[in-house]
């Protein structure tokens, strides 16, 4: 059997699993969001800050990726959300089994949103469905302004591309404008925003973003329950 046999193999069997989950969390109007980016981004610290600010208003959890420890999770945790840790053992993506075998453990059912926080890689997790309403790609003003074109495949499938950190851009060199035409090339209609977690700076327009993610998906599953729901 070819590589590319068993690749399109491994593709097929995860696009089953991603439509199991798909389905599940449409039935339990939960919104689910796979953050994707390389490693030190700030994925971790993005989503404490949200977490920091919505936790009394909406059910919150995660599931985390990562290659070994379990330290993301116990950070979030720390917040006083439930959230899973998946090691990989190498692996440098989640896939939709991975998602689906963690989530058949129990605990986790009827959350209002569930984060995703992919394995640390800009390309990997780039092709696997995990059953998400949508991709975010973070990209920290330490990375470089050179990254969208570089990686077309995560900034062309990301409805959400956030730039972090951006307190430190009097201290890098980042152009915000190259960059927000890149996305733009490669996504005309991905939103984009700049945010700092360390200032609060732009989280507020990520929180709303959500909410408004959140309202739309339980406005179609009402429509698509019936007047007799």
């Amino acid at each position: 059997m070819s590589q590319i046999e068993v690749n399109r193999r491994l593709l097929s069997e995860n696009d089953q699993a991603a439509a199991f989950l798909r389905e599940k969390f449409g039935r339990d109007g939960t919104l689910v969001a796979n953050l994707i980016s390389s490693p030190g981004s700030g994925k971790t610290t993005l989503l404490e800050a949200t977490v920091a600010a919505l936790i009394g208003t909406y059910r919150l959890a995660a599931i985390e990726g990562d290659i070994a420890t379990e330290r993301e999770a116990e950070r979030l945790r720390q917040h006083g959300i439930p959230a899973r840790q998946i090691i990989t053992g190498g692996a440098c993506h989640l896939d939709a089994r991975l998602v689906r075998t963690e989530l058949e453990k129990g605990g986790l059912d009827g959350e209002d949103i569930l984060f995703i926080e992919n394995v640390g890689n800009l390309v990997c997790p780039t092709s696997y469905d995990l059953g998400e309403d949508f991709k975010v790609v973070l990209l920290s003003v330490t990375e470089g302004d050179d990254k969208p074109f570089k990686y077309p495949g995560i900034f062309s499938r990301a409805a959400v591309t956030v730039i972090t950190k951006i307190d430190l851009l009097p201290h890098v060199d980042f152009d915000v404008q190259a960059v927000r035409a890149q996305v733009q090339t490669l996504s005309p209609d991905a939103r984009f925003l700049l945010t700092s977690a360390r200032t609060g700076e732009g989280v507020d327009e990520w929180l709303r973003l959500l909410a408004e993610k959140l309202t739309r998906k339980r406005e179609a599953a009402s429509r698509a329950a019936g007047p007799n729901s």
